[in-house]
């Protein structure tokens, strides 16, 4: 299987580069997707509430046959679930749908600031953490002004902030604001706007030099910049394909080449954390 490099946060938790995004793949092929994915060897699952599909990750842990402890399933506590009541039960409902002990990884899936109710959200988590119910807690599409108030609130600092990044979109202050308080990154969508980038030359240039696909070379560059990526593929072809980009290594200049596609308006909709509402 391929070795997987690994980053490590505040704590000392520790997530493989590249992980399983799962958005879509539900049923009984979802199921036999997160199975294929976990017997190629990876070990990062990334799931949601909101992704109607966590019976599908469950059964999948379940049926890949890899020891339950070496596997870091991940949730996220949709935004109509913050108040604290609500947050309880959505936490333990995750866990019921999984099928699983516990939650490896629970995140909230963003912060709706304009609800105010991501405090308690936070508050749920330290408390399911503390219950034993959930192993790791961490946040998705906060703002480091997010990220403050949650750290002031209880005193416990998030062990993973998932959010945007892709070529055409970095984030280089946020991934420096997270090294700086040891809080990994994950990036969601990580291709971006997939069939755009991956026509880009910086991209195509980079890939043949390395003879990998432009898929591969934007997973490369995540690696690089210590970003977890979680591309989504549900085929085993794609699977063993984004894991074994996890290996190649770019230099500083090619790294810096792909960052330079940054765009002031990159994001893939409007999805600013200061304004964004999902529920």
């Amino acid at each position: 299987m391929t070795a997987v490099p690994v980053f490590t946060a505040h704590n000392g938790f520790r997530l493989p580069a590249v992980g399983l995004g799962t958005y879509r793949l539900n049923g009984e092929a979802g199921a036999q997707a997160v199975a294929a994915a976990i017997g190629l060897g990876y070990r990062l699952v990334d799931s949601a509430f909101n992704y109607e599909n966590e019976g599908a990750v469950g059964a999948g842990v379940r049926a890949s046959g890899v020891d339950r402890s070496e596997i870091i399933v991940t949730t996220k506590l949709a935004g109509r679930h913050h108040e604290t009541a609500l947050a309880r039960t959505s936490i333990e409902e995750s866990r019921f749908r999984l099928g699983l002990d516990a939650t490896d990884l629970h995140l909230i899936h963003w912060p709706n600031p304009s609800k105010g109710k991501f405090e308690q959200a936070w508050e749920a988590l330290v408390d399911a953490q503390q219950r034993g119910t959930v192993r790791q807690i961490g946040v998705s599409n906060f703002l480091p002004e997010h990220l403050e108030r949650i750290e002031t609130a209880t005193g416990v600092r998030p062990v993973v902030n998932q959010i945007e990044v892709h070529p055409y979109f970095p984030q280089e202050d946020a991934l420096a604001l997270h090294a700086e308080r040891g809080i990994l990154t994950e990036a969601w969508s990580p291709l971006g706007r997939a069939k755009q980038v991956l026509e880009e030359p910086v991209i195509t240039e980079i890939a043949a030099r390395h003879d990998i696909s432009p898929v591969q070379t934007i997973i490369a560059w995540h690696v690089a910049r210590g970003t977890v990526s979680i591309p989504k593929a549900a085929s085993v072809e794609h699977q063993r394909a984004n894991l074994e980009a996890a290996t190649v290594v770019l230099d500083a200049a090619e790294v810096e080449a792909i960052t330079g596609l940054g765009r002031a308006d990159g994001r893939l909709f409007d999805a600013d954390p200061a304004t964004h509402e999902e529920m």
